[in-house]
C-alpha cells in the first residue's frame, strides 16, 4: 500500500503528509463491507486489526469525517457510503436514515 504500512499490511503510524494520509484512510475504507452496519465495537475492532499504532479512535474519526464512513450517533452504527446512493438518501429526522440498499436505520 503505502510506506506507513508494513509487509503484512498493518498501518504502522499516522503520516504527516495530507495525501498519506488520504492514501491511509482510502486503504482502511476498503476493509469496510458496503451495505453492512457496524456497531463502533465493530469499527474499533476492524481497526485495531489494520493498524498497531494504538489510536483506532483518532482513525475512526478521520475516516467519518473524510466521508469514508457514515455514522449515525444516535444509535452508535457505521456503514460505507455507497457514492452512487448517497445523493438518493431520503432523511427524514437526525436519527431516521432509509438507503435503497436494503437496510434502514
Amino acid at each position: 500500500m503505502t510506506h506507513c504500512t508494513n509487509r503484512e499490511g498493518i498501518v504502522t503510524y499516522w503520516p504527516k503528509k495530507t495525501k498519506d494520509k488520504q492514501a491511509v484512510l482510502l486503504y482502511l475504507a476498503e476493509k469496510f463491507s458496503a451495505n453492512r452496519l457496524y456497531s463502533e465495537k465493530e469499527v474499533n475492532a476492524l481497526l485495531n486489526h489494520y493498524h498497531n499504532f494504538g489510536d483506532w479512535a483518532l482513525l475512526r474519526r478521520e475516516l467519518f469525517e473524510k466521508g469514508f464512513l457514515v455514522r449515525n450517533a444516535a444509535k452508535g452504527l457505521y456503514w460505507k457510503p455507497n457514492p452512487l446512493a448517497q445523493a438518493q438518501i431520503p432523511r427524514t429526522d437526525d436519527t431516521s436514515v432509509s438507503c435503497n440498499k436494503g437496510f434502514s436505520l
